[in-house]
């Protein structure tokens, strides 16, 4: 009975994101885990969390919500003296 917990920044994934996450994870473990059988799809649970970006840290550094988004869009690297 697998268990996926997805927990990401609150507001960088779309309710459409969310939803290809749910269906792609499911198709993926019904294929390796369930040796492709569909009826495999009864026992997947996938739970998506979300928080607020300034309760995650990256190589010790906080982040706001712009700041993960500038990492998601390569604006940003972590660590990296000439992008602070």
């Amino acid at each position: 009975m697998p268990f996926v917990n997805i927990r990401t920044a609150k507001g960088l994934l779309s309710k459409g994101q969310k939803q290809e996450l749910h269906d792609r994870l499911t198709e993926l473990l019904i294929e390796i885990e369930g040796d492709g059988d569909p009826d495999f799809k009864q026992y997947i649970m996938i739970l998506i969390e979300e928080h607020d970006a300034e309760d995650w840290s990256v190589g010790g550094v906080s982040f706001t919500s712009e700041a993960i988004r500038a990492v998601k869009s390569g604006d940003l690297r972590i660590n990296d003296p000439e992008k602070k």
